[in-house]
């Protein structure tokens, strides 16, 4: 079918919120502490090991990230909630899950059930005709072949090379399939040694009420991330702009009955919100799992929230990837740390000529002086060696 052009949507306001913003609903009456906060924090999103299908539905979203230092971002979070995970199981089990890979307020992969609420989505850049002519062109052949990789689309058309938004040089038709996956005309259906193959998606009508499919993206990304405070509730709404940004001009309204629909609290000087039907007073952390020694994702849901990272844990935690080496205080890819409730430290790993590498950093400048945790950190060190062991080469 031929395609249309979708309406241009406003840019986004990027602008992250400078000041806490102000709760008008009635808090209830039993308030939580920072401490119960934390706790609640982490319970809810660390839960018991499930299946894989079973702990993305519950996380939400998993954001991704193509950095493999000791090993990619969404195998990190996951590895921490599903039995038996090893390196490389998203992308291998991908084609058989009802997820699909996208911007959400981050690039990561979702349930298709949530995926399809951010659709039809139309882009900030408006294409020409001829652009459009390509991508009808594109979409027929997809439709035609079923998947293709974009080593097979850049050797039928060949339209030369574009530069990306960050500088660098990339093949016209990649830039086509990228344009023409956010819009939602194609879909990834899996990975070939992480690059993207692709096939054809079916148009997703307009939802019969859009600022319900709305509220349900914001209780999504609220869900992912709570409790949080609520600037960071505005710095999500914001990201998701970007991944729905047919709903931009609703976002201001869309904050107000967020605002009155979440339980919230003022903390120390901080609102906070998180999720309806969450009590937060009674999180404990007295299970198994307590002792644990966990090594974080840097786009982990504990660790990714910095605003909410150094109102937890009093220290701010930096991804220093993209920082000269020279400046780096914690290293190019350190590792939260978390040891009971507490983020104490953080570890940078590498796998050197086979063998793991391991630098750990302390907050106070030691180890806990708990017998218990030198036992802890030995297991989930060699948790992560078995792990990185299943990733194989690259």
């Amino acid at each position: 079918m031929p395609l249309s052009k979708p309406a241009v949507a406003l840019p986004c306001d990027y602008a992250l919120p400078q000041q806490a913003i102000l709760i008008d609903t009635p808090v209830t009456a039993s308030t939580p502490t920072l401490a119960q906060l934390r706790r609640h924090a982490i319970s809810r999103s660390l839960f018991a090991p499930t299946s894989l299908g079973s702990a993305i539905a519950r996380l939400g979203f998993v954001q991704a990230d193509p950095i493999r230092a000791p090993a990619r971002a969404q195998d990190l979070t996951l590895r921490h909630r599903v039995v038996g995970y090893r390196a490389g199981d998203l992308e291998r089990l991908y084609p058989d899950l009802p997820i699909e890979e996208d911007f959400f307020v981050n690039y990561g992969f979702l349930p298709r059930a949530t995926h399809a609420l951010m659709h039809p989505r139309s882009a900030k850049l408006a294409w020409s005709s001829e652009r459009w002519q390509q991508a009808q062109a594109l979409r027929d052949w997809v439709s035609e072949r079923g998947e293709v990789h974009p080593r097979e689309v850049a050797a039928h058309f060949g339209q030369g090379t574009v530069k990306t938004g960050f500088g660098s040089a990339t093949s016209s038709t990649t830039h086509l399939l990228d344009g023409m996956h956010y819009r939602g005309l194609l879909r990834v259906a899996r990975r070939d040694r992480g690059v993207r193959v692709y096939a054809l998606r079916e148009p997703t009508p307009e939802p019969s009420d859009p600022q319900a499919a709305f509220d349900a993206l914001i209780d999504v990304a609220v869900a992912k991330y709570a409790p949080l405070p609520a600037a960071t509730l505005g710095q999500l709404l914001s990201h998701l702009c970007i991944g729905a940004p047919q709903w931009r001009a609703d976002r201001a309204a869309a904050l107000q009955r967020a605002k009155r629909r979440l339980p919230h609290a003022a903390i120390d000087g901080v609102d906070w919100v998180w999720p309806a039907g969450e009590h937060i007073s009674g999180s404990t952390l007295n299970d198994a799992r307590h002792d644990t020694v966990r090594l974080l994702a840097p786009f982990d849901p504990v660790v990714w929230d910095r605003r909410r990272f150094e109102l937890f844990w009093g220290w701010a935690y930096r991804f220093e990837a993209y920082t000269p080496a020279a400046k780096r205080n914690l290293g190019y890819y350190a590792l939260p740390l978390l040891w009971r409730e507490h983020v104490i430290a953080w570890a940078n790993v590498s796998v050197v000529k086979g063998k793991m590498d391991v630098t750990v950093g302390y907050v106070n400048g030691q180890a806990p002086q708990d017998s218990a945790y030198p036992r802890e950190l030995s297991h989930e060190l060699g948790r992560m060696e078995a792990f990185l062991a299943s990733a194989g080469p690259e």
